[in-house]
């Protein structure tokens, strides 16, 4: 039994294959899947398709790379936050690669955020590029270990992700961690304790290893389960029983709606 914590199965390149997408789940023992939000216009398209299934929930929020003229205001997001569906506040925070210049609008957006999920009372999900000390310095400020997170597709250091846990944040690790030379990021999986880890595609981008190059999919979410396990010399069944038992202790709204949640 699996969750994929983070993916983009909203977008328009899983148009018409929504159907073969959950069967592959189920034959994979992936029960549930989380679907980030990335931007506003989109938000009816994405709440839509987690009503029409309840093997998924989903998020809302401005991914940091969105332009600056797409922040939303906190009541955009806390409105929007209070259906069931929603577990959960983002994906939100900093990315210094893919953004240059003046960046104080992506930190005000950032905060924003953070702001909503504590009045919302609803957990955040993390984007962090090229930020780290930024993100981290952010968090503390606005207090955002009173609701907690994940910090998704986690890439940074080790410090970082100490830093993360003692906010309160669990670390998110994708099929980047599958691949042969992401070897500071194996040392990190094997030093996260499983009590404090997911495990994500962040579909369609970084299908592992042995699906590299195409189109990325909750159900291979089976896979960094698997790389995790080796590297931490324990099976699959423990990886995916960890990892799923958090998943539903942090988004407690997905807890609150599904039945077979492991205790």
């Amino acid at each position: 039994m699996l969750v994929d914590s983070h993916c983009h199965i909203d977008f328009e390149e899983y148009a018409g294959r929504i159907p073969q997408i959950l069967e592959n789940m189920a034959e994979n023992q992936v029960t549930h899947a989380l679907c980030a939000g990335v931007n506003l216009a989109d938000f009816p398209r994405l709440l839509s398709l987690a009503e029409a299934h309840p093997q998924l929930f989903a998020a809302v929020g401005v991914h940091p790379d969105q332009v600056e003229d797409a922040s939303p205001t906190v009541e955009d997001i806390v409105s929007r936050a209070q259906h069931p569906k929603i577990v959960a506040v983002g994906e939100t925070g900093l990315d210094y690669f893919r953004q240059t210049g003046d960046l104080e609008w992506q930190r005000t957006r950032f905060r924003t955020h953070i702001r909503a999920a504590r009045l919302c009372g609803k957990p955040l999900i993390i984007h962090t590029r090229d930020a780290g000390e930024d993100t981290l310095r952010i968090l503390r400020e606005e207090g955002a270990s009173e609701v907690g997170g994940v910090m998704h597709c986690f890439t940074e250091t080790l410090e970082l992700a100490r830093a993360a846990m003692e906010l309160n944040f669990y670390i998110s690790f994708s099929g980047i961690v599958t691949f042969k030379n992401a070897v500071a990021l194996k040392q990190v999986a094997q030093s996260v304790p499983l009590e404090r880890m997911l495990v994500e595609t962040d579909s369609p981008y970084l299908a592992p290893t042995p699906h590299r190059g195409r189109t990325n999919e909750p159900a291979w979410v089976k896979h960094v389960a698997e790389e995790i396990a080796r590297l931490r010399g324990v099976s699959l069944e423990v990886v995916a029983a960890s990892t799923t038992r958090n998943f539903f202790q942090l988004f407690r709204a997905a807890a609150g709606s599904n039945i077979n949640v492991i205790h």
